[in-house]
């Protein structure tokens, strides 16, 4: 006889190494059924016993706010597993109890693995196993899985749970009246002898999840069961809320309740005997998540990778440039010698290559150092304090406080940004983060907004004191995106995506030393080259497409200056031109290229343009009617425009739908053609 046995714990708590060490080669993985989460199954033999073993996704918790809690409490409530051993993090017992305590409410067989033993001595942590049994009643186990050890003490507790030996103690207290409802619910439930867990599923409705739960409680009970079921909640909820407690009430109540038993528990049984590690997180914590320090802080680092991005990255840029451009011109040179007719290889190489050419010179240095520093926070812990700190302002949203991650992924590529969001696990919210991505500019946009920062609002041409400066106002155009993120995102979850902000779990992982080579190594092969790749695959066609408008004439005019003279009267009621707008259009397969299209347009010439002297560009905008207006019009609209083709293509794939895709084109448009006229309005007027 087989014996079902649900693996469940917490993310990063090694529970697959002990899945994997317990079943060894006899596994296979499958689909939960109408879920897009992948369960694995294994199998193991132990005295004559055969267990089949399911890995059940990663979970804080069994009150569903995503995917893999609901995969994870569907399996426990409904398949009714034989055992349920839960594997926990020993150097964080405190927050794992929390799952333990849940899953003893749905089953009584229970087995607590304390995995990472190995950690915990040595962070001179002691759990005393033996008083965490007793309090529990349920078996406890103490295991290293990566290095095998305790693996069969596994299977040995499991054979006792089997055997009835172990009878959990109910350690939940909920408020006299929550208690009354719970058991009459459970009592209805379990009236029907369906094997599933009542009391489980009863606080699952009293707390308004029955959507969570809806498919398999309509494939379980009869039409003439479920009445009678909702005829006692509805009694029930009808004297909680006579009693003052609503669904939000209970659904924020119940998770406090296991919580505060878990931080009991944890006091009685676990001791530190080098605190010093622990208080260097509180102080830390207490700086960086701080009201008053937590913001200023997170501006300050903003500025600080902005600056060290800025001034890094003009040497290497260079360089690169020089290199790839002495390419173009013995490409250019071969193709005269084997008397390749002009009219192929001009588009190839002035058009295709150059382009490709710019986008690599410009985009690669600042991503090679703006990536790595973004991973080193992240591997720091720094980044997930980030979110802790903007979650207030998320909610306030009615949005999702993980969007601050993606937002922060923005700042290397917004398509990064746009591929993160699938860590949010309300298709609503997710939308939210998708389509305000944008609002954070990418390193395709810093080359344009430097480049005009420093030209006409600080004024001079190169030095530590002109980057940071720039580095200074770029952190403050970025926090007005960012407070565009907040407003776009109220206004969107009160409109086309209203609904109320889901609660989330987010580990705040200890701080520890970078590893600095694999972060290096990581950051430059996931994300740089990745990002850079799919750039390129987009720019490559485009440089065809620019070459054609700058060199096809229609009545004595390029295609090029037709379509400027089209865009003058909208360019100017937004204090820009009809070049700038033209130049933001062709670029949006890369923004990189937009600078060099506006340079190209100006000076009339056929082909991308790059110019080294920053005083010889500004010249020649003055000349071409530039102001202070058109410069911060300039800065604000490539805030606040289209996404560049890339993330529009990634967009379409992580939405699912085209129609997510044009409203991510049409908002930021919208929002960036109003910012930038309301501004040029009020501006010329004290001019």
């Amino acid at each position: 006889m087989n014996r079902v046995i649900a693996l469940a714990g917490n993310p990063n708590v090694g529970k697959s190494t002990v899945f994997n060490g317990l079943t060894g080669l006899n596994q296979h993985t499958g689909n939960w059924p109408g879920k897009t989460v992948d369960i694995a199954k294994g199998r193991c033999k132990s005295n004559d016993n055969n267990y089949e073993f399911v890995d059940l996704p990663g979970c804080y918790s069994l009150l569903a706010h995503s995917m893999e809690e609901e995969v994870a409490g569907e399996f426990i409530c409904f398949h009714n597993p034989d055992v349920t051993v839960v594997v926990c993090d020993a150097t964080c017992l405190e927050r794992n109890l929390n799952l333990v305590l849940q899953i003893m409410e749905v089953t009584e067989h229970v087995v607590l693995v304390l995995n990472l033993m190995d950690e915990a001595k040595k962070k001179d942590i002691t759990i005393d196993s033996k008083k965490l049994s007793k309090i529990l009643q349920v078996p406890v186990v103490e295991t290293c899985a990566r290095n095998k050890q305790g693996l069969n003490g596994i299977l040995l507790a499991i054979s006792r749970s089997l055997m009835g030996i172990y009878k959990p103690k109910e350690l939940i207290e909920y408020p006299e009246i929550l208690e009354k409802a719970i058991k009459n619910v459970s009592n209805k439930i379990n009236s029907f002898n369906k094997n599933i867990s009542g009391r489980w599923l009863a606080i699952q409705l009293l707390s308004g999840n029955e959507a969570m739960y809806k498919d398999n409680v309509k494939a379980i009970f009869s039409d003439e069961e479920l009445s009678e079921i909702n005829k006692v909640l509805k009694e029930e909820i009808k004297e909680l809320f006579n009693n003052s407690y609503s669904y939000e009430k209970i659904s924020d109540l119940i998770p406090k309740i296991f919580v505060h038993k878990a931080e009991e528990i944890a006091n009685e049984t676990v001791t530190y005997g080098n605190k010093s590690k622990e208080r260097r997180t509180q102080v830390l914590d207490r700086i960086f998540t701080s009201k008053v320090t937590g913001f200023p802080i997170m501006i300050l680092l903003l500025i600080l990778i902005f600056w060290i991005t800025i001034s890094g990255a003009n040497v290497p840029s260079d360089l690169l440039g020089e290199g790839l451009f002495y390419i173009q011109d013995k490409l250019l040179a071969l193709a005269i010698h084997l008397n390749i007719p002009k009219a192929i290889y001009d588009p190839l190489i002035l058009g295709v290559y150059r382009v490709v050419a710019w986008v690599i010179a410009v985009m690669l240095p600042p991503m090679a150092i703006f990536f790595p520093m973004f991973t080193l926070l992240e591997d720091f812990g720094y980044l997930p304090r980030v979110a802790f700190n903007l979650d207030r302002c998320f909610q306030k949203a009615k949005a999702c406080g993980k969007q601050a991650l993606t937002m922060c992924m923005g700042f290397g590529c917004n398509a990064c940004g746009v591929s993160g969001c699938k860590i949010i696990d309300s298709p609503r919210e997710k939308l939210i983060a998708i389509i305000t991505n944008n609002f954070v500019p990418c390193n395709g946009r810093f080359p344009t907004m430097i480049a005009v920062i420093t030209m006409f609002l600080v004024g001079k041409e190169a030095g530590v004191i002109t980057s940071f400066m720039s580095a200074v106002i770029l952190g403050l155009v970025i926090m007005f995106g960012i407070i565009m993120t907040f407003v776009t995102s109220r206004i969107l979850s009160a409109t086309i995506l209203k609904g109320v902000p889901s609660s989330f779990t987010l580990e705040l992982p200890p701080y520890r030393s970078p590893q600095i080579g694999k972060v290096i190594v990581r950051s430059i092969l996931d994300r740089t080259i990745y990002v850079l790749m799919r750039a390129i695959v987009v720019a490559a066609p485009a440089g065809i497409v620019i070459w054609i408008m700058a060199n096809i004439r229609v009545n004595d005019i390029t295609l090029l200056n037709h379509f400027v003279h089209f865009l003058n009267p909208i360019g100017h009621l937004m204090g820009l031109d009809g070049v700038i707008l033209t130049a933001f259009i062709l670029g949006m397969p890369a923004n990189e290229i937009v600078m060099p299209i506006m340079l190209m347009t100006y000076m009339a010439s056929g082909n991308l343009t790059d110019i080294e002297s920053l005083d010889f560009i500004k010249n020649l905008l003055v000349n071409n009617g530039w102001t202070w207006i058109t410069a911060i019009s300039t800065v604000l609209f490539s805030l606040m425009h289209w996404p560049c083709g890339t993330t529009l293509l990634t967009i379409r794939k992580e939405a699912g739908a085209t129609k997510w895709m044009l409203l991510s084109f049409i908002i930021p448009t919208l929002i960036g053609f109003v910012v930038c006229t309301v501004f040029a309005t009020i501006a010329r007027m004290f001019v």
